[in-house]
């Protein structure tokens, strides 16, 4: 099923599919040059003989933090191959403008900072999330305070001070699921971050619910060889004013050649996200059916990522898997397995991440495009003898009978 064939986009008038963004968006100009692939540019300065005109521009941005008009004035302002993988982001995700940083991390510290430079340094979040951004929260290093609660608690746990309210979905790395639409209604005027680097703008665009700013660790699916670290935040433009001031102060900005393998990932982002996703239904369903695993974690929207809970040890699983590379990270064309009790989850304490639904038992595999029957083949073999097994399996979400992930 093309699953993002109703997916659209609206750009000077312009209709187009999903699809059809990813692979010319940032790229509209280049014809018109006589280039085919997007040039790559490493500079880290430019030339300007015009320093009364360069002192406006940098006056202008440092006002507003608007991208200045005319020639680049230096790197850590702005660079023009990041700027186009920028520009494809927002249009996949409907927003007016992206700011790409040097990490995801990187990326939500600058929104932090961003509200706690105007005096909002209150968050309210919802558990679980990335293990680091947890961290980030809990121990108040960009001196924040967060109030941890549950969706349908986040409207009672807003302060005068909140400046963010903070969720993701599905959720890392049980893939719990949020009714965005009902949470952004309850924040109010504050605004509403989405973590989005699970299901990416094809399966699902926060903005169209009411989230104003969408993150990702683009490292993960936007990338999608393994081969880039970065993060984005697509916003408005008045709030990527702010970020661009955030990101030439602290100096987290993206290198180019990453900008430009980012803009290359986003071309295939759609084939890649279908074919994977259809993989991991398909492991979803046998794992629910398997009496070796206790409980199988898949959400309702779909994905490429799958969690299982074992009732044997899921060190031994790890330790015995072949060709699934045990490894942090997801969202490559491989596939890759870890335990987020040792690793991803590790710095959340244990009965903060226990409560959050991320039992020691639990793995999560990230789904890649090998052929499903040499992936099942490797997590049966990894998973051990099916003797003295508990009788059947239990399913979270979807699946014991997933369907083709749905499309917002």
């Amino acid at each position: 099923m093309d699953w993002d064939k109703d997916a659209r986009t609206h750009t000077r008038g312009t209709t187009r599919a999903l699809a059809t963004e990813a692979v010319h968006a940032g790229r509209d100009d280049l014809a018109r040059q006589g280039l085919h692939a997007p040039p790559i540019d490493l500079s880290t300065t430019y030339p300007s003989y015009d320093s009364r005109g360069e002192a406006a521009r940098i006056d202008s941005f440092a006002a507003t933090g608007a991208e200045p008009d005319g020639p680049p004035v230096y790197g850590r302002l702005g660079n023009p191959t990041v700027a186009r993988f920028e520009t494809a982001l927002a249009r996949l995700e409907g927003t007016e403008t992206a700011v790409a940083f040097a990490s995801g991390m990187a990326a939500l510290s600058a929104v932090l900072l961003v509200r706690g430079s105007m005096g909002l340094r209150h968050v309210v979040a919802v558990r679980p999330l990335y293990g680091c951004s947890d961290h980030l929260l809990t121990a108040g290093l960009l001196g924040s305070e967060v109030t941890w609660t549950d969706p349908a608690g986040v409207a009672d746990a807003l302060r005068p001070d909140t400046g963010l309210v903070l969720v993701e979905s599905p959720a890392n790395p049980t893939l719990a699921e949020v009714d965005l639409r009902a949470v952004a209604h309850a924040c109010g005027s504050v605004p509403l971050l989405v973590d989005n680097t699970f299901a990416t703008p094809v399966l699902q665009r926060p903005a169209a619910h009411g989230a104003r700013l969408v993150l990702h660790s683009a490292t993960k699916y936007l990338g999608g060889h393994g081969d880039v670290l970065a993060g984005v935040v697509a916003c408005d433009e008045e709030f990527a004013g702010r970020l661009r001031q955030i990101r030439f102060a602290t100096g987290g900005v993206l290198h180019p050649l990453a900008g430009y393998l980012l803009l290359r990932g986003l071309s295939t982002l759609p084939v890649r996200v279908r074919a994977a996703s259809a993989n991991a239904a398909e492991l979803a369903r046998r794992l629910a059916a398997d009496p070796r695993v206790a409980r199988v974690h898949y959400p309702r929207i779909g994905g490429a990522m799958v969690s299982f809970e074992v009732h044997g040890d899921p060190h031994e699983v790890i330790g015995g898997v072949r060709l699934v590379t045990p490894a942090v990270s997801l969202g490559s064309v491989d596939t890759l397995i870890q335990h987020p009790a040792s690793i991803s989850h590790r710095i959340v304490d244990a009965d903060d991440r226990r409560d959050a639904g991320v039992s020691d038992r639990l793995l999560r595999l990230s789904v890649g495009l090998e052929d499903v029957d040499d992936l099942w083949a490797d997590l049966d073999g990894a998973l051990g003898e099916r003797t003295g097994a508990p009788e059947g399996g239990r399913t979270g979400g979807t699946a014991d009978r997933p369907e083709a992930p749905a499309r917002n």
